[in-house]
């Protein structure tokens, strides 16, 4: 059974979101703590975190900050705020996904569904895809850029997989979206921007320069095995 742990201060949501996840099978913990959530988190194994980005004790920005230091277990993050900054913030810090209060329960069961099944289905995968000074080992979920270990979100992983598995394919930004987030995904292009970013800094591109994704102006990205 896959266990979840809910994180946000409102009683109501804990028990909304832990009611309908647990009628699909998941085996749902709560917290109502920023910080206790994160030393719940390295003290125990969840195969997903949805985390509130208002939190007391310590932000949800700051408790996925904390997490994402030590693994790398898929996070949403739900806000109550519609400012674009705020989503943002979330992704930069490595959140997988986000969902706007009030959310639809099966708008947010449908996004944990895909993220697991995204998750499940990298580890299924095997093969290693290797480029000059790039190693991505998919059946562990491990990137190495020279030789050097590189920590990735599973979000991150999956957008570089799909990249490295295609060389030299022009990927549009909406192509990506369903690709690596899915089709009933409700966020916009500027998303995949976000994730491009940060996973060029993790893997040491120079913007103006890359070595391994390139943009390609007006369409996408394209993965560059040179």
């Amino acid at each position: 059974m896959q266990r979840v742990l809910v994180v946000d201060d409102e009683m109501a949501i804990r028990e909304l979101v832990q009611y309908h996840l647990s009628r699909e099978g998941y085996q749902v913990e709560t917290e109502d703590n920023g910080q206790r959530a994160v030393d719940r988190v390295a003290r125990e194994r969840f195969d997903l975190i949805i985390l509130d980005l208002m939190l007391p004790g310590l932000s949800g920005l700051d408790a996925c900050r904390a997490i994402r230091q030590s693994v790398d277990v898929p996070i949403i993050m739900l806000t109550a705020r519609k400012d674009e900054v705020d989503r943002v913030l979330g992704l930069e810090l490595g959140a997988d996904d986000y969902v706007t209060k009030p959310f639809s329960p099966r708008e947010l069961v449908a996004r944990v569904k895909a993220i697991l099944r995204r998750s499940q289905k990298g580890r299924e995968e095997s093969g290693n895809i290797r480029v000059p000074g790039l190693e991505i080992d998919v059946t562990r979920r491990m990137v190495a850029v020279d030789s050097t270990p590189v920590n990735l979100t599973l979000t991150e992983f999956e957008l570089l997989t799909i990249l490295g598995r295609n060389p030299g394919r022009v990927f549009t930004r909406d192509e990506l979206l369903v690709r690596v987030w899915g089709e009933d995904f409700y966020g916009d292009s500027r998303t995949v921007d976000v994730h491009v970013r940060h996973l060029r800094e993790k893997l040491g591109e120079d913007p103006q320069n890359p070595r391994f994704i390139e943009t390609v102006r007006g369409v996408g990205y394209r993965f560059s095995s040179q």
